[in-house]
């Protein structure tokens, strides 16, 4: 994956997932239920991704790919940033994104999960 269209194609396979710009005009926000799951800046010449991760499988990631580190301007326990140079296998960056989307679907209630069909 290394483009924004590769990342809101993949973004747009996920259930309920929108795309917004709540802080600045380049900064992109992935969101599900209003909450957000990934975000991106689209005017950056190098791309990055920053997805939400359990603190131990960030741990982990961080270790083994020096293509992924603690969430830029982001909770560090809880964030990656991935640098999408290509260095990283696209199924990860994938299974990675998804991922962060179930981490934020788990922690809605279950009134919201109901109401989305999740």
């Amino acid at each position: 994956m290394e483009s924004v269209a590769d990342l809101r194609a993949e973004c747009a396979k996920l259930p309920h997932s929108q795309e917004t710009f709540p802080f600045d005009p380049t900064t992109l926000v992935f969101k599900v239920a209003g909450k957000m799951y990934a975000l991106t800046d689209i005017s950056a010449e190098d791309l990055s991704l920053s997805l939400k991760v359990k603190p131990e499988r960030g741990e982990e990631l961080r270790a083994a790919y020096p293509a992924i580190t603690a969430g830029y301007h982001l909770n560090k326990r809880h964030w990656v940033t991935l640098r999408l140079d290509g260095s990283l296998p696209d199924d990860l960056v994938r299974e990675l994104l998804r991922g962060s989307h179930a981490l934020v679907v788990a922690g809605l209630t279950r009134a919201a999960r109901e109401e989305l069909g999740l």
